[in-house]
């Protein structure tokens, strides 16, 4: 592979990262916001504050579970080693996530374990 396509693929990697990660912060908000709005529509005294932590607690679980994949995509666009091998574990925890997550994780291993990417972090 040479260092040009290498690089598209890099940032390609990178941009896709982030944009997994963006879509889990907006399904976590979009939780949040539906499970509040429905405690405040119900009036049950006993459902309503169960909800309202409920959403709050899934919108903080996605919003941790992005962080990784945040920092992975950033540091792949940034060409740091630390962004390689995060994206690597990341992409290997997205092969769970069928089919999307499974496709970045296989892409994510094509582009990464390749000798070439390996140098190319290396690189000062």
């Amino acid at each position: 592979m040479q260092e040009a396509e290498l690089r598209q693929h890099l940032t390609l990697l990178g941009w896709l990262h982030l944009a997994a990660a963006a879509l889990s912060i907006l399904l976590g908000l979009f939780l949040f916001f539906l499970l509040g709005g429905i405690s405040l529509a119900v009036n049950d005294p006993h459902a309503s504050p169960i909800l309202g932590i409920v959403g709050a607690l899934v919108a903080g679980f996605l919003l941790l579970l992005s962080l990784p994949g945040v920092f992975a995509g950033y540091g792949l666009l940034q060409r740091k080693p630390w962004g390689r091998v995060m994206a690597i574990i990341v992409g290997a925890l997205h092969l769970a996530n069928v089919p999307l997550g499974t496709a970045l994780g296989v892409y994510t291993f094509w582009v990464l374990t390749k000798p070439e990417a390996e140098a190319y972090f290396r690189k000062p």
